[in-house]
């Protein structure tokens, strides 16, 4: 077998092998074993994508162009992991209190949640990232082209040109099936995190053995080894202290704004205080990666023929010894680092389309849909699939364009300063509370500009974007405008050139716009929460609703988050503000609550949108801006002093105002139960005295007749016991007379008896039962349980509109309490009647078959006495009612109002008139 077909095996093996371990990474979290997934060590490792092909292969290649030059690229970022990662902890608190989910969404954020700035990052990113990619797929080409090189039996190079598309299509299909498993970014992809981490291990594994090949394989000794350098003038220290200093500020701009960094650092980060052992332990990583850079550059300049590319060095120093198994480990390393680059990148640019691209103009052109039927989860999953293909494909489509022949360096600068363009919004925003969002367009606008005409189309070469005639005379015949001496600065390295120009017009108009303009309210709201993020991490975002939205909120969060996740959260919150039922107030705090929680699924401006779209957007009081101010410590104290008690007042007042309605709700009710008491009474005693006085006073009827009015009365007799019993076993029950029969059986029984009771067999109502999960023992009273479940169905009998009508009724266990919930496929509960409907003057409807209305409030009562509930279920498509039973049985009985009495109490009750 040949050696490029034992490297292709090799690569599948090992590919394999990634899937292996990112699939049981998932599987470890999906059980709760997280404790090693979350370890500082894999953190720091993780960190290691910053390593891609350019520092595993263009290192050694920069080092035997520029000599120390290629120093630069691992300096930047050792001074900001070790003087500045106290700004990085800011970075990292500020993701987890805004549940920031890219770059793109900080930035966003910061500046009032704004989705044009949120899509201008976005752009500009994938534009910035996509040279980057290019250079991976370049390097795995290259290093598949030098192994041909080598074997006669290989392919040509010329038939190598596909294999950056295979590459493209492979990392593609391993970031969507470990990247998109699911839809809030701020669920760690511990997969993928874990994949990176073994990958960190091999490239440097891989490079220090070839590094102690070079040493002490081919040049003999670290004595010998010092010669080479020395002989090859690598060492010599002449690079341009422009140069030397704007690399290093580059490459440090870079590793904080690049979006992979950024998703890893501050996305994927578990807990901050992992950044203190990722300040030594990343950059002792880089400086074992360095650590053999230059003996290898030497050793290639050698001993490698005269053209050899000295990016390959790491690889063909082994090759042309014959060390084929080390020239292979070479490969995997330098595989390695593209692989795990080309994955965290795409699922951050991904993350970013999804929700600041594709997101926003799904919600524009879908109207209303926040709040109608659908699924918001695989339109934006499906987005983020899509989007991971597109990153790469641009990636391999930069890469033919570009002919696959620049020195990776070169590739890798531009990158850098393509996304270094968001260093002045970013570190703004984190520390400047008079940050625009205008500042931060103007500044991101025009750096952005000054890239893509200096550097980034150049890069294409002479002719294939810009014309000749723009390079040598100028745009529109301008000589100051020339690309490469932009304004008359001559001389310049491009890369320089462009570094200089762009940050500072960058940093000009972004300072310049953020003073000539106001920051809107939201903007100061959310510029203090960033900067004063340790002090100020919870303020309350401003916004105000109603009762009336909950519901179009739960249905909205529903189709993010998913039914479960979504009903426990706003039953969470409902329990903390002490209000009974599923929907809580849409307070301030739940609201932004609600915010943090949907942006992690869909980006903070995509979740800003839609809960503004409900709930009409936001208010900022008096009180939010004095804290916004912060003038002093006893304003800000004051400030939140009134603040407090303006929600507290205002939520007073709306409880005031539901009781009032409620109230007003039951003054009309309780006339219409008079009205219908007094014709359920009048009626049966009618029939019963009129039959009688015809029995009393007529002799001559016959038998038949007799017969027939003695069953009316009958009749008549049983339907005024029946109101009479409902009256008075709801009087008992509100009392605490009532006496607990308490039993133990199966809930499936108790099923049963209340369907046949009911009467489900002789109606068109459909029950659809799980009856399996309906085999709990239960110790209650079992009679009155099977009362209240009776009452439940013969409502959905009586009320069901559906076609057919058909109720559910579903069972599960909760710890030691059973909830069993019954919903129909009716029209439901018309939501200004929810509020009454177990009080016992209401009725469901206005029909005959409507009852007198006791029905709910006994069930209430039971329920009660059975140490349980019953509710409503709003946001359902039908009526929904939940009954939760303990398993253990009821309370002790309470005592009966008399025995509470004192004598005196009950001898003033008893006395006379």
């Amino acid at each position: 077998m040949s050696t490029l077909n034992v490297l292709v095996l090799v690569c599948i093996c090992y590919v394999a092998l990634l899937f292996a371990v990112a699939f049981g990474a998932d599987r470890a979290a999906a059980r709760g074993r997280v404790g090693w997934l979350r370890s500082p060590i894999v953190y720091t490792l993780s960190l290691s994508i910053y390593c891609t092909a350019w520092t595993f292969y263009g290192a050694v290649g920069f080092a035997a162009r520029s000599g120390l030059e290629f120093v630069t690229i691992y300096l930047g970022p050792t001074l900001v992991m070790i003087g500045w990662w106290w700004t990085l902890r800011r970075l990292v608190v500020v993701g987890r209190t805004q549940r920031i989910t890219s770059i793109a969404d900080l930035i966003s954020s910061r500046y009032g949640k704004s989705n044009l700035l949120a899509v201008f990052v976005t752009v500009l990113a994938v534009i910035g990232t996509t040279p980057y990619i290019a250079l991976q797929l370049q390097s795995v080409t290259l290093s598949f082209a030098a192994f041909a090189e080598t074997d006669p039996e290989a392919i040509h190079l010329s038939d190598m040109q596909s294999t950056a598309l295979w590459v493209a299509v492979g990392l593609t299909v391993f970031t969507v099936l470990f990247g998109t498993r699911n839809l809030d970014a701020n669920e760690r992809h511990h997969g993928v995190v874990m994949a990176i981490a073994m990958e960190a291990v091999v490239k440097l594994f891989a490079l220090l053995a070839v590094g102690v090949f070079v040493v002490w394989g081919l040049a003999g000794g670290m004595g010998d080894m010092l010669d080479r350098i020395e002989a090859s003038g690598i060492s010599r220290f002449d690079v341009p202290g422009s140069r030397w200093v704007g690399l290093t500020l580059l490459s440090a701009a870079a590793f904080i704004c690049l979006p992979r960094m950024f998703q890893v650092m501050v996305v994927e980060n578990e807990d901050e205080e992992h950044l203190r052992t990722a300040s030594w332990a990343f950059p002792a990583y880089l400086m074992l990666m360095s650590l053999f850079v230059i003996p290898i550059a030497a050793v290639g300049l050698q001993m490698m023929p005269e053209g050899a590319n000295p990016d390959l060095f790491v690889l063909t120093l082994p090759l042309m010894d014959g060390r084929d198994g080390l020239a292979i480990l070479s490969f995997l390393g330098g595989f390695s680092s593209a692989t795990s680059m080309v994955i965290v990148a795409s699922i951050a640019l991904s993350t970013m389309v999804s929700n600041h691209v594709v997101m926003p103009i799904w919600l524009r052109y879908s109207g209303n849909a926040a709040m109608m039927s659908g699924d918001v989860r695989k339109v934006a999953i499906t987005a983020r699939r899509l989007s991971i293909a597109g990153v790469v494909f641009l990636g391999y489509l930069y890469f033919h364009l570009s002919g696959g022949g620049t020195a990776l360096a070169a590739i890798g600068l531009i990158a850098f300063v393509g996304v270094a363009q968001f260093l002045p919004a970013l570190m703004g925003g984190l520390f400047w509370r008079g940050a625009t969002r205008s500042g931060a367009l103007a500044g991101l606008g025009a750096g952005a500009l000054v890239w893509l005409y200096c550097l980034f189309l150049p890069s294409f070469g002479p002719s294939a974007v810009l014309p000749q005639a723009v390079f040598e005379h100028g745009l529109w015949g301008i000589g100051w405008l020339r690309p490469y001496a932009l304004f008359g600065t001559e001389r310049l390295d491009p890369v320089i050139h462009a570094v200089m120009w762009s940050m500072l017009l960058n940093t000009g108009c972004f300072i310049l716009g953020s003073l000539l303009s106001f920051p809107k309210p939201l903007e100061r709201l959310q510029g203090a929460q960033f900067v004063n993020v340790f002090e100020h991490s919870g303020t309350p975002g401003g916004w105000t609703g109603n009762m009336a939205q909950s519901e179009d909120l739960l249905v909205m969060s529903q189709r993010i988050m998913g039914a479960h996740e979504a009903q426990t959260l706003f039953a969470d919150a409902a329990r903390r503000q002490g209000v009974a039922g599923y929907l809580p107030e849409p307070s301030p705090d739940f609201l932004q609550e609600l915010e943090r929680v949907l942006s992690g699924s869909v980006g903070a401006a995509t979740a800003h949108a839609m809960i503004g779209q409900i709930v009409g957007g936001a208010t900022v009081s008096v009180e939010d801006l004095m804290a916004v101010a912060d003038e002093t410590a006893q304003i800000m104290e004051y400030s939140t002093r009134l603040e407090a008690q303006s929600q507290e007042l205002a939520r007073t007042a709306r409880q005031l105002r539901q009781a009032n309605e409620k109230l007003t709700q039951l003054s009309v009710q309780k006339d219409a139960f008079l009205s219908q008491i007094s014709h359920e009474l009048r009626t049966p005693m009618t029939s019963i005295r009129a039959f009688s006085e015809i029995l009393r006073d007529t002799g001559d009827l016959t038998p038949e007749e007799q017969g027939k009015y003695a069953s009316i009365i009958h009749d008549e007799t049983v339907r005024l016991t029946r109101l009479l019993d409902d009256l008075l076993d709801l009087s008992v029950l509100e009392n605490g007379q009532v006496e607990i029969n308490v039993q133990t059986g199966q809930l499936v029984d108790v099923l049963d008896r209340a369907e046949r009771a009911a009467g489900v067999k002789d109606s068109t109502l459909q029950v659809d039962r799980d009856r399996a999960s309906e085999a709990v023992t239960l110790t209650s009273d079992l009679d009155r349980l099977a009362q209240v479940f009776i009452n439940l169905i013969a409502n959905a009998r009586k009320y069901c509109d559906g076609t057919p009508p058909v109720m559910t009724i579903r069972t599960s266990l909760h710890d030691d309490v059973v909830v069993v919930d019954f919903t129909d496929n009716g029209s439901g509960i018309p939501p200004d009647k929810q509020a009454v409907i177990f009080e016992k003057f209401s009725r469901l409807g206005q029909s005959s078959a409507a009852g007198a209305g006791l029905g709910l409030a006994i069930c209430r009562e039971i329920m009660e006495r059975l140490g349980g509930s019953v509710s409503y279920l709003p946001g359902q498509t039908g009526a929904a009612f939940r009954v939760s039973l303990p398993l253990s049985g009821p309370p002790a009985a309470p005592k009966a109002k008399e025995e509470a009495a004192s004598p005196e109490e009950a001898e003033s009750v008893d006395a006379p008139g």
